[in-house]
């Protein structure tokens, strides 16, 4: 399988954080209330304002002001947090065995697929053939 030499945002993140992080990217930016509301068992506004505030440091939000709230959103691209997500999902539940994660999906979604999205599917599945021979 062909590795990327995409940084994993989300490895180094804590729990917390990295649900911190996954609401954020849901709601495309978001001011601390926003994040409270999303996710589960939150703690006090003050935790979440200074892990946002610490996501900040550590390079993976950004955040501006908006009159009085400050909105935040990820600072990598979308397909850079969905890479991140993705490797962090299969190194701890699939680590060395990517066709099962592969086939969980499918058997997951494989009946919402369009025929073009299986056509795409088989086109990457020959193009990692043509490219481990």
């Amino acid at each position: 399988m062909r590795k990327t030499k995409t940084k994993n945002i989300m490895i180094d993140l804590g729990r917390r954080e990295r649900q911190i992080v996954e609401a954020v990217v849901k709601l495309g930016e978001a001011s601390v209330s926003q994040v409270l509301a999303e996710i589960p068992d939150p703690p006090t506004y003050t935790s979440v304002r200074t892990m946002l505030q610490l996501l900040v440091k550590k390079d993976v939000l950004q955040f501006y002001c908006d009159g009085k709230r400050y909105l935040y959103r990820v600072k990598a691209n979308q397909n850079t947090v969905r890479t991140a997500a993705v490797k962090s999902l299969l190194a701890t539940f699939f680590p060395d065995n990517a066709s099962t994660a592969i086939a969980t999906i499918l058997d997951i979604v494989g009946d919402q697929l369009e025929p073009d999205e299986i056509d795409d599917i088989q086109q990457k599945i020959n193009q990692a053939r043509r490219e481990n021979k």
